[in-house]
This record gives structure tokens, sequence and C-alpha cells, in this order.
């Protein structure tokens, strides 16, 4: 799909784009990956990895200027939307700045790209936008509403936009991993609620997801990956056995469970294999054989959240995968 193509990804020097750049280029043989983004110090280390290789673009630049998004999208074929606003008490206390990022971002990505040309993209999206408690998670909601819309602005043969959902992503700068682990010699770990669970996902799970969401679109498709489940003070017994836990309270907008299912996207619902499909309640899309193809009706009123999950993550396979990955923990 990628072959001889030219993809550009927003917010690209993020956890996420460290995993996809190297990923696409070792599966697919694309013309050009352009990474765009607004650090400027971020791509000056990015690209030194890839000094040697041309196909891998840098252009400084944001999703807030509708400008700058229609000159690096020239020749664009695909696109990943990586770029968000996205630490939860940043987003309560620059409610403006969240909004002008995750929103209007959204929109002048959607605009661009439909007056470009570009073939298909595929948005970001987070368990936080399903019923929503804090200012990200409604910004991010609004954000896949917009992306979804977006195929009807675009027409029958226009721009394809869908979102990919998921949770806590494992070892991500500022995450919870590499956050217990840089406190675990004091002997004392932050818990928020003992009740608290947290879907688990690797960074490289969420780059098969998005793949298989640019393979598999017709337009409008929200996809939620099937991943495992874990009780926070199982995590924090896997990094320091012998910590004690300490327990601090629930945080401004923060939820005791994950939920990347509600029970009103339940009548839009189709379970497959290795994810879910939330399918446009728009335009009657949500009966589209083309969307649908073999899925299966999930049942009405039916959620996925993270204590309610048939699949949990032990305290000895998170032990096995922090072993297996301790360089990259809190870097990418």
């Amino acid at each position: 799909m990628f072959n001889d193509s030219c993809i550009l990804i927003t917010g690209g020097t993020g956890s996420f784009g460290n995993t996809f750049v190297p990923m696409t280029l070792a599966k697919y043989k694309p013309k050009k990956l352009v990474i765009y983004s607004r650090d400027e110090m971020k791509q000056w280390e990015m690209a030194k990895k890839y000094a040697d290789d041309s196909r891998v673009r840098f252009f400084i630049g944001d999703v807030r200027d509708r400008e700058r998004l229609y000159r690096a999208l020239d020749g664009i074929d695909y696109v990943v939307h990586a770029a968000a606003t996205k630490i939860v008490p940043t987003a309560e206390y620059n409610p403006f700045e969240c909004v002008k990022t995750n929103v209007n971002g959204a929109m002048n990505l959607i605009d661009a790209c439909i007056d470009k040309g570009v073939k298909r993209v595929v948005a970001l999206s987070t368990d936080k936008a399903s019923s929503p408690a804090n200012l990200y998670g409604a910004t991010k909601l609004a954000s896949d509403k917009l992306f979804v819309a977006g195929n009807s602005y675009a027409g029958g043969d226009g721009t394809r936009f869908a979102v990919v959902r998921y949770g806590n992503v494992m070892g991500s700068r500022g995450s919870v991993i590499p956050f217990f682990l840089s406190l675990r010699e004091k002997g004392e770990l932050p818990i928020t609620d003992e009740r608290m669970t947290r879907f688990m996902i690797t960074l490289e799970q969420g780059v098969e997801l998005v793949w298989h969401a640019f393979d598999d679109m017709e337009g409008g498709e929200i996809y939620v990956k099937k991943i495992p489940s874990m009780k926070m003070t199982d995590l924090a017994r896997a990094i320091s056995p012998q910590a004690k836990l300490k327990i601090v309270g629930v945080r401004p907008g923060e939820k005791l469970h994950e939920q990347m299912i509600s029970p009103e996207d339940s009548y839009y619902t189709y379970e497959y294999r290795d994810h879910f499909k939330i399918l446009p309640a728009i335009n009657n899309w949500g009966a589209s054989e083309e969307r649908i193809k073999d899925g299966k009706k999930v049942a009405d009123g039916f959620s996925y959240t993270s204590d309610n999950n048939h699949e949990w993550m032990s305290i000895d396979q998170l032990r096995g995968w922090i072993a297996a990955n301790q360089e990259k923990i809190g870097n990418i």
C-alpha cells in the first residue's frame, strides 16, 4: 500500500512517530516519509538517526497553521495525524491552547488534505475521547467527529478519513511505567486509587493498527484494538514488589477505568478477531456492508472498558516486557 508513495505524519517526533517511521521503512518502500512537527530540537535529534536515508524528510510546522499545512502536503498520498496536546493537567490549565491544537488543528488538516488530494488519513485518538471526563478527552471526541464527518466534505471520490483509538501506551514518555521506574528506589509509589485499571498497548501494536486502518478503511470508521488490562496495583508490584503504595486520590478529570467503546457506541460497533470497529452514525454509514465486511455486531449496551475486559496482563508478563524493552522505556 505504501510502496512508492509519499507519507506525512503530524507530530512525527513524538513516541508514535519514533516507532511508526522505522517500522514503516522496514515493511514498505515509500518514496518519501515526511515528519511534520513544531519542535526543532526533537527534529534535529531524530534527523541524526536518518541522516543516510534520503526518504525521510523534516518539515517544521504547526497544525494550527493552515498555510504551512498546505505547503507540507504537496504531493502527499497518506497522512497520519499524531499531533495533539495530550497531557490531561496541561489541557485543564491551558484550555484555549488545547482547543487550538486538537480541534482547530484537526479542522485545518481536514481542509488541507481534501484540497491537496490526499488519498487517506488516519487520525490517532484516545480512550479519553469515549465518554470524556476531561478537556483533553472532550477535544479528542470533537476531533474524532470532525474526521468522521470529513468524509462527507470530501465527497464520494475524495480523501478518506478514519480514526484509531487506544489507551495507555506502555513505556512511552510521560507514561506510568517510566514514572514508576524512576521512583522505585525510593520505596514508595503513588497510586491514585486501589481499584484503578488501565489498558496496556505497545507502540508496535499501535502502528500495526494504523496500518490496518489504512488498508481496511472505507471512511469514517473508528478502530479499537483488543488489548489486555492491568490493575494499577499489580503494575506497581511488578516494578517494585517491596515498595509501599501511597494512595494519593484521583486527579481532576481522571477516570478509575479506561473506556474505549461506550454503550452509546454499541449500536454501531462490530467485532473482529483482533479489534472492534465503530461505524459512523451519520449518513446511514453504520449499515454499510463495505464498512461492516465480516464483522459481528456487538450487543446493544456493550461497552469496552479496562475493568470489564476478558484479557488481563499478569505481573510476570509485565516484568518480562520491561526486561525486554529497558533501553527504550521513557525514551520514545
